[in-house]
């Protein structure tokens, strides 16, 4: 939703969109192209940018589950049940 809503403000370009939310052009790319996770300071400037627009309307939400690992989990010497890294 952030591109469309980008679009619909009348921002052509990353430059554009990166001037109206007071941050770095090169971050608005990286977190478009998904190489970046939007932070604190982005997200605000997304929020002031594209009013009335909510969190909820320019933002998915999703946990990052860690990636299966092959073979059987070790087990701390002491019994708990975390695993070693």
């Amino acid at each position: 939703m952030f591109d469309k809503a980008a679009r619909l403000a009348g921002h052509p370009s990353d430059y554009s969109v990166s001037q109206a939310m007071g941050v770095n052009r090169s971050t608005v790319t990286r977190v478009r192209a998904g190489t970046l996770h939007p932070g604190p300071a982005f997200i605000a400037g997304a929020l002031r940018a594209f009013p009335p627009l909510t969190f909820e309307d320019l933002f998915e939400c999703f946990t990052d589950a860690p990636p299966a690992r092959p073979g059987p989990s070790r087990r701390p010497e002491n019994g708990s049940s975390a695993a070693f890294e």
